[in-house]
């Protein structure tokens, strides 16, 4: 609020009475009652992803203005057993489909940075240790990356090599006690906090079955030649640091190899399964912005009148709301398929492409519709706007999602 503080009095100047807008609450946006019909052991998961948020979200906002990544959040993630992203294993806590995706929406809906973290520890991280890590691995390290108390990366792109990662070149060389990892990722989330990374690389074996063949190690980021360095100057998911990470020459015992990765298709596996958590934390953000803008029209008065009095501004609120139920439908049914082992992987591939590029939509209506506020974090809006740029971008661009999609309704390939 504006104002002049004379004694115990206060005086509002003309043209500032309003204090501020009340736009970040839940409102809890459910049109079509798609959430509806869950059972209590999804809602109390859903509900305790909430109160995370909560918890958490004045250390987020602040994270995300410094470019800090807070540690400590990660971890209290885990402490509430929430990291575990719908995996099944004997060891974790498991969670159905639509929870995993309900608390994938709930954390992104709060900060874009909390949903990478949750994509990168369990999504990525910890799938490829449950689906391909051997007893001992898992032995050693499932629990501890479940409960957040080891941060784990998944390093699969490189500066080179995106949208191509089957391309890669980080190269595994065969020695007398083990492996020798050389090569370069780029964009690993938690490459630099210390923990562990799964590095995806291709095998230089002569002679051997596999050589040739991509293939996964586990790297612990203290190891002699790992070096991960914060890749700094970002304005998306500013809340969580990727890294840059060069390999020199690191030498692994033997048993750094994941057992059950054999080919890429097993890295495109983990990548498939983790693109309907896109899907579903695009469909968090734009709740997010969808209810902030909402909220907005609803206090803001221009012209003598709230700006939802104004028609050009219902109509507005009606096409995010139609985007938003048609995201809350994909992610839904894509759950209920998930459930009964029905989703194949280019329908989490549609529905990434459709989600994020709604999401973007969503987004953008909503600045506009917040005016001059829509620029201020205090408000979530731009945050959100540019947290979406970024999921928008990995797991897959929209172009490779497109191409994914087209060979499978075309019955032929348009890849380079």
């Amino acid at each position: 609020m504006a104002s002049s503080i004379i004694g115990d009095m206060t005086e509002l100047f003309p043209g500032e009475r309003t204090t501020g807008y009340d736009v970040t609450g839940r409102l809890g946006t459910d049109y079509y009652a798609v959430f509806a019909d869950l059972d209590d052991a999804d809602r109390e998961v859903w509900e305790r992803a909430q109160r995370f948020v909560d918890e958490v979200a004045d250390r987020m906002r602040e994270a995300w203005d410094t470019a800090q990544y807070p540690l400590e959040v990660a971890r209290r993630f885990g402490e509430l057993d929430l990291l575990t992203d719908g995996i099944d294993h004997p060891a974790l806590t498991r969670m159905s489909p639509l929870a995993a995706g309900l608390v994938n929406m709930e954390v992104s809906r709060g900060d874009g940075s909390l949903g990478t973290v949750l994509a990168v520890q369990g999504g990525l991280a910890l799938r490829t240790l449950a689906l391909f890590g051997s007893p001992a691995q898992q032995d050693d390290y499932l629990v501890p990356v479940a409960r957040g108390e080891v941060l784990a990366s998944f390093a699969l792109t490189e500066p080179d090599h995106g949208s191509d990662s089957v391309s890669l070149e980080t190269v595994a060389r065969r020695t007398e006690t083990g492996w020798m990892l050389r090569g370069a990722k780029k964009w690993i989330g938690n490459g630099a906090s210390g923990g562990i990374t799964f590095v995806w690389a291709r095998v230089d074996d002569e002679g051997a079955d596999h050589h040739g063949a991509v293939q996964c190690f586990l790297v612990p980021q203290d190891t002699p030649g790992y070096t991960g360095t914060v890749i700094t100057g970002k304005a998306s998911l500013r809340g969580i640091h990727q890294a840059h990470i060069t390999l020199d020459d690191v030498q692994l015992d033997a048993d750094a190899l994941l057992p059950g990765a054999h080919t890429f298709k097993d890295a495109s596996t983990v990548l498939y399964s983790t693109r309907s958590g896109v899907a579903w934390s695009a469909l968090g953000h734009a709740t997010a912005c969808y209810e902030a803008a909402l909220q907005y029209a609803q206090q803001r008065v221009q012209f003598g009148k709230p700006l939802a009095k104004f028609q050009m501004v219902q109509e507005r609120l009606t096409g995010m709301l139609e985007d938003l139920t048609a995201m809350q439908l994909y992610c839904r049914w894509m759950a209920d398929l998930e459930t009964r082992g029905q989703l194949r992987p280019v329908q989490a591939s549609l529905a990434k492409y459709h989600n994020t590029r709604a999401a973007r939509r969503i987004a953008q209506v909503a600045r506009d519709l917040l005016g001059g506020n829509g620029i201020l974090l205090e408000y979530g809006v731009m945050q959100h706007m540019s947290d979406i740029e970024a999921i928008h971008t990995y797991e897959g661009t929209e172009s490779v999602q497109a191409l994914l999609i087209g060979r499978d309704i075309t019955g032929m390939s348009a890849f380079a």
